[in-house]
């Protein structure tokens, strides 16, 4: 918070929008770092949670802040249907399924039925709400603050969800499917709940930035916005919890300076970053304290089962 009376309001429009990825990361990040469901088409839903605000803030005069919870539960609702019939789809089958969904969206929201509500090609125009209460702030002031507090209630919720029930459900099933379903866990319900949940999250993520950003189109939904949530997420760590705040990081000021150190070859510039960070730091910036596998909070199956022959050896001598 200390940054709305540091930075310009331009930085601060940076961190916002990092803010939005990180919670879009952390939705990605339930999907498969914690399940092991793999999605190429989450830019989808980044859209989905965008037009869902922009759509209630032009069309129907709705207030900014009721359009974050209502985004995430437009994306939660399709991630949700989407998911279900996926089920029997795994490894590339489900991410050639969510690559198709990922390239059909921006061109279904042109469509001239949806014009009314979309804009279609030309998009939709917004306003950046102003501070309430009098607060002595500028626009892009209090959105940092209003996107900060948002993010820690997502990331709040996401503690709470992998440390009980759900969260132990949802590792087993990445660990092992046929595992975890011998033990009593149902992988269809599962598997349904987190796509929603992980489309939920990105959904709000893209709320925020529709408000930050003050405009959306068609066109700013390309598929390389889920190859680059899907680059966020590896590059800050898959399966940890602060991954995602470095690769939201990431994918907001690498492109950028990428460019400033070669402008006629910047995306080489960008791959060969890309290519450094996945040789030297193989579980992402976010994996380098974990020095073991029991404080990354997972344990690979075969030293469990290891484990487990040694314990019965013992019991039965």
């Amino acid at each position: 918070m200390a940054l709305i009376f540091i930075l310009p309001d331009y930085q601060l429009f940076q961190m916002t929008m990092v803010v939005a990825y990180a919670i879009a990361l952390m939705g990605l990040n339930l999907l498969t770092g914690y399940n092991g469901q793999i999605s190429l088409g989450h830019g989808a839903f980044f859209a989905i949670g965008a037009y869902a605000a922009g759509v209630l803030m032009n069309v129907a005069a709705v207030p900014y802040w009721l359009t974050v919870p209502v985004a995430a539960l437009v994306a939660f609702l399709i991630g949700y249907l989407f998911g279900r019939p996926a089920l029997k789809l795994e490894g590339l089958y489900l991410a050639l399924a969510t690559f198709a969904l990922g390239v059909a969206l921006p061109q279904l929201l042109k469509y001239k039925l949806l014009e009314p509500w979309t804009g279609g090609v030309q998009g939709l125009v917004l306003t950046k709400p102003d501070a309430p209460w009098g607060l002595p702030l500028t626009p892009d002031q209090w959105l940092y603050a209003f996107s900060v507090v948002t993010a820690l209630v997502m990331f709040w919720l996401a503690a709470n969800l992998l440390s009980g029930g759900t969260g132990r459900a949802i590792r087993a099933i990445r660990d092992h499917s046929m595992a975890a379903q011998a033990m009593g866990v149902n992988a269809a319900h599962y598997k349904s709940l987190v796509f929603g949940l992980s489309a939920a999250y990105t959904g709000v993520g893209g709320a925020l930035s529709a408000v930050a950003v003050q405009f959306v189109s068609p066109d700013s939904f390309t598929l390389f916005l889920s190859i680059s949530l899907l680059v966020g997420i590896v590059v800050g760590g898959v399966g940890t919890y602060w991954g995602p705040v470095i690769g939201a990081f990431f994918i907001m000021f690498v492109p950028s300076m990428a460019e400033q150190i070669s402008k006629s070859a910047p995306w080489a510039v960008y791959g060969c970053a890309l290519i450094a960070v996945v040789f030297v730091m193989p579980r992402g910036v976010a994996g380098l304290r974990l020095r073991s596998p029991s404080r990354a909070g997972t344990k690979p199956l075969a030293t469990a089962m290891s484990q487990i022959r040694t314990e019965t050896k013992e019991m039965t001598r």
